[in-house]
């Protein structure tokens, strides 16, 4: 069949009242225009209740009510956490009460350790790869190697034994150290390490031992952490694969152990949206039981946003 040239016809089409139709977006939700002398409490309230700034209110209030209610708030800090100048940030959020625990990767170790020794970190790979100069700082694959050693040795975890490490020695930086902060206030931390993919590795004095030991040692640390989640919040900050990865094991053991993690709240903030952060820390762990976000942008602006509101938050 030939269908021919032939408008529709329009005339019979059904319309109704615009009011009486529900919308997604209304102006009760809309921004306000930022007034001179508004603190960032006004500010995040003067946002739109949508999309991300609606789940940037609600991680706020979450993890302001969990630290209201003593419920646990751990956070997962990849490397870039330190190499956009936020340890500060959230030494500060533990001195608060805003943190419960940390856990970090190899690298975040590492660059953490660099920043109290010499108040700098993170080198020039594609200047020192050609040379073979890459990673082969004396005091980080010396002194970093035997911190993790000694302490594993007398039955601590990585992240333990480094931030003891920092504190009793009291490095020229010290104070923009999370893991000697973690030390000083007894707050658990915690080090997640893939052999092989850290600078540490390549020097002689890295132990396998020590390092399979340990890590494996703070992985059940976390675990036993993560089972104390329920009503609490969890979230994972610029780590793409491991943490990630790690966090959903620790899920595992805890709801094989019986806990249920009723109310948990996970929030992933990173500048690109992953599989694994996504799936692994936002949709499956709190499947039926909780919530989870995503909220994408530069770490450098959004944790310093979200410290900026907690703090007000409890000062509120």
């Amino acid at each position: 069949m030939k269908l021919p040239y032939e408008e529709f016809e329009l005339s019979r089409i059904r319309t109704y009242p615009l009011k009486s139709r529900p919308g997604k977006v209304n102006v009760s939700q809309f921004a306000r225009p930022h007034q001179v002398a508004e603190g960032i409490g006004r500010f995040i309230d003067s946002l739109p209740g949508l999309l991300a700034a609606a789940d940037l209110r609600a991680v706020v209030a979450a993890v302001l009510q969990a630290r209201r209610s003593e419920r646990a708030i751990i956070w997962g800090l990849g490397a870039h956490i330190i190499k956009t100048g936020l340890s500060p940030i959230v030494v500060d959020l533990m001195a608060r009460g805003c943190v419960s625990a940390l856990a970090t990767n190899g690298a975040g170790l590492i660059h953490d350790f660099e920043i109290a020794l010499a108040g700098s970190t993170s080198e020039d790979v594609d200047g020192t790869l050609g040379p073979g100069t890459f990673g082969m700082a004396q005091e980080t694959g010396a002194d970093l190697n035997r911190a993790i050693n000694e302490g594993v040795g007398h039955g601590l975890g990585i992240g333990q034994a480094v931030g003891r490490y920092l504190l009793e020695r009291q490095p020229p930086f010290v104070e923009h150290s999370i893991l000697a902060a973690a030390a000083r206030l007894e707050i658990p931390v915690t080090v997640h390490v893939a052999v092989g993919t850290d600078i540490i590795h390549m020097h002689p004095d890295a132990s396998g031992a020590a390092l399979g030991e340990g890590s494996l040692r703070d992985f059940r640390y976390f675990a036993s952490s993560v089972a104390r989640l329920e009503g609490g919040v969890y979230l994972n900050c610029g780590s793409a694969v491991v943490l990630p990865e790690v966090f959903l094991k620790a899920v595992a053991l805890a709801r094989n152990a019986g806990h249920s993690l009723e109310g948990l709240t996970t929030v992933n903030l990173d500048f690109l949206r992953h599989y694994r952060p996504q799936t692994n820390v936002v949709i499956r762990p709190t499947a039926g039981i909780g919530r989870g976000y995503a909220l994408t942008g530069h770490h450098e602006l959004l944790i310093p946003l979200l410290a900026a509101a907690l703090v007000e938050g409890l000062d509120g």
